[in-house]
């Protein structure tokens, strides 16, 4: 039952991913930021490609040549008051070159008074126009960060993501080997759950990971023989987080005798999520070790390396002293 679950949940979950994976709408953006309606209401529909903000000084003077159309566009007392400044022909013929097949909406800020030359051009083109109470400035930082956050590279992994003193750690392994219920000791130490079985993982900036549940399993967790836990109800809202950023990875495997693990720590793997290179730690599995307590040394020794402090590389220097005494 337990596996048909799991099975279920990936099929559905890569369907929603399909659907709803880097797309905002006008409407989602008017409706986020209670935005008023002016004209082009057909629009409302249109896709935004990306998170640049344009503001159209340039095309007010009559350079379209190289007009980012596919920007929403933004007019605030700067561009408007440069267009009152115009002739009644060149506002016109400014207004319909501005609102394209590819312009996804065009918003006005302040509350000023939408020119009537746009209000025509828009509903001849069908591309929506909006009025923002915001000043300019402040409103496309929100809305750049608003877009961004939305249509940011995404994925999803296979594992499990703990806050773990503050450090966001994805365990991850193959089915069975004991990620969940590692998990659960750890959220029973006082660490806490952000996802379990699924974490979907978008890029914000550079070198940014930000894992988060799925809705559908949000604050859950999966124990082969007992079934399907919240963690929220059993040990309280302090025990799971919403979000974490991820900064190290450590892969459990079963413990296989005729592999050589690292022992020292010199040696640093990575593993490439989206385009994100992330410090990756593989742990081996068997009868007697204590994972839990494992895992939370080695996030607190890669919080160490972070702060410049290495103790491999202190025992190695240590080594090759004695050895280069010994040689004297």
């Amino acid at each position: 039952m337990m596996k048909e679950f799991s099975k279920g949940f990936w099929i559905y979950w890569r369907k929603g991913m399909r659907e709803n994976m880097g797309q905002v709408t006008a409407k989602q953006v008017m409706d986020t930021f209670e935005l008023k309606l002016i004209s082009g209401q057909e629009g409302l529909g249109r896709h935004i490609p990306i998170s640049d903000i344009s503001r159209p000084g340039l095309e007010m003077a009559g350079y379209f040549t190289h007009y980012p159309a596919n920007r929403v566009q933004l007019l605030g007392k700067t561009e408007l008051s440069f267009f009152a400044l115009l002739e009644p022909h060149e506002r016109i013929d400014r207004m319909m070159k501005l609102c394209t097949d590819d312009t996804p909406a065009i918003i006005v800020a302040h509350e000023m008074e939408v020119p009537p030359e746009l209000v025509d051009a828009s509903s001849k083109r069908h591309v929506p126009v909006f009025s923002a109470k915001m000043s300019t400035t402040r409103f496309s930082s929100i809305l750049t960060n608003y877009l961004e956050s939305q249509l940011a590279p995404t994925t999803a992994v296979h594992g499990v993501l703990v806050d773990i003193y503050g450090v966001g750690v994805l365990i991850t392994g193959k089915s069975g080997v004991g990620k969940s219920e590692t998990a659960l000791e750890l959220v029973k130490k006082g660490h806490r759950l952000v996802a379990d079985d699924c974490v979907e993982i978008h890029q914000e900036g550079e070198n940014t990971l930000i894992g988060h549940p799925p809705k559908l399993i949000e604050h859950l967790l999966e124990i082969r023989g007992v079934g399907i836990i919240d963690i929220m109800t059993l040990f309280g809202a302090s025990a799971v987080r919403t979000f974490k950023r991820i900064s190290l990875v450590i892969d459990l495997e079963i413990w296989d005798a005729e592999k050589t693990y690292d022992r020292l720590g010199l040696e640093e793997e990575k593993m490439r999520i989206i385009d994100t290179d992330l410090t990756k730690l593989t742990i081996p599995v068997r009868p007697g070790r204590n994972l839990s307590v494992i895992i939370e040394v080695a996030t607190m020794n890669h919080r160490l390396k972070r702060m410049g402090v290495n103790a491999a590389e202190e025992f190695s220097k240590r080594l090759d002293d004695v050895l280069a005494a010994d040689k004297n």
